[in-house]
């Protein structure tokens, strides 16, 4: 006959890491170079939106939070030592951003999909300037006090009226006519010590992280149900690692374990909203590839073959489906007569 049929195989863990491509795979290639520009275009809408989200993010560290009511019963729980950061905020783009970015383009150097390039560093971006917003306007509009906030609003240690520049402090706190405290410390100190709810730091680790879990458990086929323990391993290592993130927030003393754990689940649950957005649930015989690449592959087969073709291939996936369920009962009545089930 005239035509042939090619299909583009699926990947696991061992052909994920093969040094050359299968000749298959090269006829199934869509490059940066031959479609990454098209791709872009089709798309500008969603970059757009991402500007947008950096303009919102931007004026969200602008302005100032809720400065929340800290009474005198309240500053004997938030007194905890002002520490500095076990983990920097530069050092937030550089785990949450960039190291799944160096994964993404790793993947396509080994596959040169374009399509899957695109939308994994689409749909991490929008994780993680999702979560940032959300996190940032809830931060600002809770305004709770971070547990080192009496530092921050007395970084000399004295919260008590001084009669006269020679005497001592009499014992009592600084409060205005509404009882609330009144801080003396530095104004930028006194902001952020009013952006303890939920922690940013946790929220961004899940929502960069979060996505190169849902990320690798597909590439990798975690759930393929052969029961390889050690792809779980592989898939929880970025999950630890924004576990240990947010642990480091609570030890330093700039988060109580309530804003912790609230920027964790956003985080985790934003990440998993934005992948599904671009990518097939892992668990899925699909789950390693972009939606957008299955419909170009479609598109090509369709274009490809003749409709005489089209027509013996869905014939032969109904009688593959077939043969595959017939299977599976023999297999449950085999099991049901001989006790085991």
């Amino acid at each position: 006959m005239g035509w042939k049929i090619s299909f583009c195989p699926n990947t696991n863990l061992r052909t994920m890491f093969q040094v050359r491509p299968s000749q298959i795979e090269l006829e199934c290639q869509h490059t940066i170079r031959s479609h990454g520009r098209k791709l872009a275009g089709d798309h500008k809408h969603d970059w757009l939106i991402l500007l947008l989200l950096v303009v919102i993010e931007i004026i969200l560290n602008v302005i100032n939070p809720f400065y929340r009511f800290v009474g005198e019963g309240m500053m004997e729980d938030l007194k905890y030592p002002m520490k500095e950061n076990t983990v920097p905020v530069w050092a937030v783009p550089l785990y949450a951003v960039l190291l799944p970015m160096t994964v993404f383009f790793l993947y396509y150097l080994r596959r040169n999909d374009v399509y899957d390039l695109h939308h994994s560093v689409l749909g991490l971006l929008f994780s993680v300037l999702i979560t940032g917003v959300l996190t940032d306007a809830i931060k600002d509009a809770v305004g709770r006090p971070r547990p080192d906030f009496f530092w921050r609003c007395f970084p000399d240690g004295r919260d008590c009226i001084a009669l006269c520049l020679m005497c001592a402090c009499v014992g009592l706190v600084v409060y205005d006519r509404w009882g609330n405290v009144v801080c003396h410390g530095k104004p930028g100190d006194i902001k952020e010590g009013h952006k303890s709810f939920p922690s940013g730091h946790t929220s961004w680790s899940f929502a960069g992280l979060g996505f190169l879990a849902l990320y690798m458990s597909g590439k990798i086929k975690c759930f393929d149900r052969r029961g390889h323990v050690a792809k779980l391993c592989i898939m929880f290592l970025p999950i630890l690692a924004a576990c240990l993130v947010g642990v480091s927030r609570v030890d330093d003393y700039w988060h109580h374990w309530q804003d912790v754990f609230a920027g964790g689940i956003l985080g985790l649950v934003v990440a998993t909203f934005c992948y599904l957005q671009f990518f097939p649930p892992p668990y899925q015989n699909e789950g390693w590839g972009p939606y957008a690449y299955f419909r170009a592959v479609e598109d090509l087969r369709s274009i490809s073959l003749p409709p005489d073709a089209m027509t013996m291939l869905g014939t032969n996936q109904q009688r593959v489906a077939t043969s595959v369920v017939s299977s599976n009962l023999d297999s449950a009545f085999d099991a049901m007569e001989s006790g085991r089930k």
